[in-house]
């Protein structure tokens, strides 16, 4: 008798655990991470960027065809705004990331303009000319440093430690500038020259994200993010020609 009902017992017991684990799954398959995607435009005027004389270094000014622009404001089509950063300011903000963030040199300009990464993320310099920079990260919150960095030497590693949006500049070249955004998530996005953006793999839920543009300032919008769903947030910057 005790052996008949230990053995209807175990069954149950079994037949349980594979219910739960089948639900457990069933119930996983259910969520998906989504994505947020939008546009970065403006209304208004914004300043005219000038073109870059580059002839007093004629080893970078030969890599242009036609020349240089600034970037502190880059327009595209539909009156759209390239390198705005979009980024996750509240809601999951992800792990940390780990791999090497890239910042070139070439043609005495910074590439890309505007480079993000998350805090304590490495960030690696390079000098791809043939003439030496000296790069000046203009950091308020972190440590502030120039470093000079000949043609052919080691990329410069270093990382930041706190949030901050920092600007960057050549000491040796006044016209080189640049940006590191340093964020404190690793879900962020940097529209493009039609000023699209996307953040996938969130999970459900709710989320502030803030854009950011370095003549405009910052925008935040709250969104909420369906599982395995899209959802649409445009960001409208009011340009002043100045």
């Amino acid at each position: 008798m005790h052996k008949s009902s230990f053995s209807v017992l175990a069954i149950v017991v079994l037949v349980s655990s594979a219910a739960s684990i089948r639900a457990g799954r069933f119930t996983a398959s259910l969520v998906a991470p989504g994505t947020v995607e939008g546009t970065i435009s403006y209304t208004g005027t914004p300043p005219k960027m000038k073109p870059i004389d580059m002839a007093k270094e004629p080893s970078c000014a030969k890599q242009h065809a036609t020349p240089v622009m600034t970037e502190s404001v880059v327009t595209g089509p539909s009156n759209t705004l390239e390198y705005v950063v979009v980024y996750v300011s509240a809601g999951d903000q992800g792990g940390p990331a780990s791999q090497p963030v890239r910042y070139d040199q070439k043609g005495c300009e910074y590439i890309p303009h505007v480079a993000v990464m998350g805090v304590n993320q490495p960030l690696e310099i390079y000098n791809n000319d043939q003439t030496s920079h000296n790069i000046h990260p203009m950091a308020r919150v972190n440590s502030e440093w120039n470093k000079s960095q000949p043609p052919g030497s080691p990329a410069i590693k270093t990382t930041y430690d706190k949030p901050e949006f920092i600007p960057v500049k050549c000491n040796v070249h006044p016209w080189m500038h640049g940006y590191f955004a340093v964020l404190s998530t690793s879900r962020y996005s940097v529209s493009d020259g039609n000023g699209k953006f996307s953040l996938k793999g969130l999970p459900p839920g709710k989320y502030t994200l803030t854009a950011w543009q370095e003549k405009f300032g910052t925008q935040t919008q709250d969104v909420t993010v369906s599982s395995g769903g899209t959802a649409k947030v445009n960001f409208t910057f009011k340009a002043t020609p100045y």
